[in-house]
């Protein structure tokens, strides 16, 4: 839209909640097969839109990806073989890497939207380093498929770790292309190629009371799935993800803190603090009524 002499993005945040982002200048526009993409400047630097959602941009992505994995990381009992399913940018991939994976098998079904991203924005995979991975020439190898079909494809050992990172789960479309990522039967699905010890870290929603329907449906999904389930809700951004593991836990926030210090991986923006504060669920995820 425009508006006083600028365009706009609406982003949609609810049923009747809509956030307007400025956007200064057009670096890529177009329709994919799955999508409408926008990667443009912003006030928080080159972002990227994907159906008018906000999926990241140059100021904040870091604090969404490290909350996303670093807390994988550290309730996994390894972190060498890694399977990322979306994450167009490729900076998950990226992390699992310097996390010590010696294997990341990266999925997006979005070839045209992975390209355009290594194309323009200042983060994730360059345009040489896209082509490396598409080539599988080094421990990441980047695949154009649906992640429902690719995980037919797992290494007979398993994964220690899945990561789903999607736009946001579609409450009023219940037969979108990534909605069938969310539900129970594709939970189901992750945690089956999942070796022992492993992870399955999911982008699960907003925890904020006004828009949260979609972390609920996904926190009540992971407790049917999982023994333990771990909740990282993070600080400075305005997403919550969730990790489950098969064999229970008594105190996964524990574990966590334990296994911080002798991570390969040192996060920039979290830290131990940030593990005890933020692996609390919201009161009104932890008593459903």
């Amino acid at each position: 839209m425009e508006l006083d002499g600028h365009r706009w993005i609406k982003e949609p945040l609810g049923e009747d909640l809509q956030r307007l982002w400025r956007v200064d200048e057009v670096l890529w526009e177009g329709d994919t097969p799955y999508q409408h993409v926008v990667v443009g400047r912003t006030g928080q630097g080159i972002s990227l839109f994907c159906d008018d959602d906000r999926q990241s941009t140059e100021f904040s992505q870091l604090v969404y990806h490290e909350a996303m994995v670093v807390p994988a990381f550290l309730l996994a009992e390894r972190v060498e073989q890694v399977l990322i399913i979306g994450s167009s940018e490729g900076v998950a991939s990226q992390l699992a890497v310097a996390a010590g994976a010696s294997r990341v098998d990266h999925v997006d079904i979005d070839e045209q939207c992975v390209r355009v991203c290594a194309e323009h924005l200042p983060y994730g995979y360059s345009t040489e380093e896209l082509a490396r991975v598409e080539r599988g020439d080094g421990p990441i190898k980047l695949h154009y498929a649906d992640g429902w079909g690719f995980l037919d494809q797992a290494p007979p050992e398993g994964y220690d770790i899945v990561v789903v990172d999607l736009p946001d789960e579609r409450a009023d479309e219940a037969d979108g292309q990534h909605n069938r990522l969310y539900g129970l039967e594709f939970l189901q699905r992750c945690q089956a190629v999942l070796a022992a010890g492993g992870v399955v870290a999911f982008q699960a929603g907003c925890p904020t009371i006004w828009r949260n329907k979609t972390l609920v449906r996904a926190y009540n999904r992971f407790r049917t799935m999982f023994d333990t389930v771990a909740y990282f809700g993070s600080d400075e951004h305005e997403w919550a993800f969730l990790f489950g593991r098969v064999e229970p836990i008594d105190d996964p926030t524990n574990v966590m803190l334990d296994a911080f210090a002798k991570s390969a991986y040192q996060p920039r923006t979290i830290d131990e603090a940030s593990l005890i504060g933020s692996t609390v669920p919201p009161h009104s995820i932890r008593n459903q009524t």
